[in-house]
């Protein structure tokens, strides 16, 4: 029960997380990038450091190949994460919400193109319920929803790419972000001495909540990651939609963003997409666990 507490724990802050980069909307998206790479990264290096000789056999899998593959990971992961803080910032709060719904069924959609997997009938009605709603979104919003299909296509590859990098979770972020560290050091450093950059020259408030940065984005994955050692990723699957819930909620009753009938079928369709591939999760996992009882029964 501990494990699930973990993962309540992570995917709500990952969804409350929301209101936090609403505190300084004065700071353009690129500058908070930047400190969230490079704090990250400073709090990343110093849990690795003190805890080397207890992962320094873990750091050795680090090949030139999985160098590579971080570097792929790393770049999609702040594609993902600067469409967030633009989109937070500027009032497409319920709109990032639909790109981290629908991120589970794009997913199934790479896996598909990229790993040549075949789906059940059940998953192709789940991703046509899905591709209905963002369509019937199009029509309301007047124009692509592109912000929610940026979002789920950048961690929907950041996933894929994740799945066959060698190392855990809280190591490949440390490579992640040490990849990342020094353009996003040398863009702010080249900020300040212009005279544009936003660190130390807003006030102490904003300067703590970019130092803070780093930090808040390490937390829920420690959080998570203990999760997923203690409970099914069956059950993972389900406490993911926590997070676009809690923004979805946020961007409707707190920030107020305009919330049409037409946007709200436009969910619906979504939301029923998600649940028919939940049951079908369902169904065939208690499939898969009946079978070998039956077999031993039958011999």
């Amino acid at each position: 029960m501990t494990g699930v507490w973990y993962g309540i724990a992570a995917y709500s802050i990952w969804g409350l997380l929301t209101l936090y980069w609403r505190l300084f909307p004065h700071v353009p998206a690129v500058q908070v990038l930047g400190h969230r790479i490079v704090w990250a990264f400073v709090v990343l290096a110093a849990i690795i450091a003190a805890s080397w000789p207890r992962r320094r056999t873990t750091m050795r899998l680090l090949t030139p190949r999985a160098i590579g593959l971080y570097a792929v990971a790393a770049a999609l992961i702040s594609i993902n994460w600067f469409l967030f803080l633009w989109a937070v910032n500027n009032g497409l709060v319920v709109a990032s919400s639909l790109g981290y719904f629908i991120t589970p069924l794009v997913n199934v959609l790479l896996g598909v193109i990229v790993l040549r997997e075949r789906l059940r009938a059940m998953q192709w009605l789940a991703v046509a319920l899905a591709f209905a709603g963002v369509v019937r979104l199009a029509l309301a919003y007047g124009g692509v929803p592109w912000i929610a299909l940026a979002l789920a296509a950048s961690f929907g590859g950041y996933g894929l790419v994740k799945k066959t990098a060698p190392l855990p979770s809280l190591e490949g972020l440390a490579v992640e972000t040490a990849v990342l560290f020094l353009p996003a050091a040398t863009y702010l450093v080249l900020l300040d001495r212009q005279g544009t950059g936003a660190f130390l020259d807003n006030g102490v408030l904003t300067d703590v909540l970019l130092v803070m940065a780093g930090g808040i984005t390490i937390v829920p994955l420690l959080l998570f990651a203990s999760a997923v050692r203690r409970v099914p990723l069956s059950v993972i699957g389900v406490l993911q939609y926590i997070s676009p819930t809690i923004q979805f909620l946020l961007g409707v009753l707190v920030i107020r963003e305009p919330f049409t009938q037409s946007q709200l079928s436009g969910f619906v369709l979504v939301w029923m997409g998600l649940l028919v591939f939940g049951l079908d999760g369902v169904r065939t996992r208690r499939s898969a666990a009946v079978a070998p009882v039956l077999d031993e029964g039958a011999a």
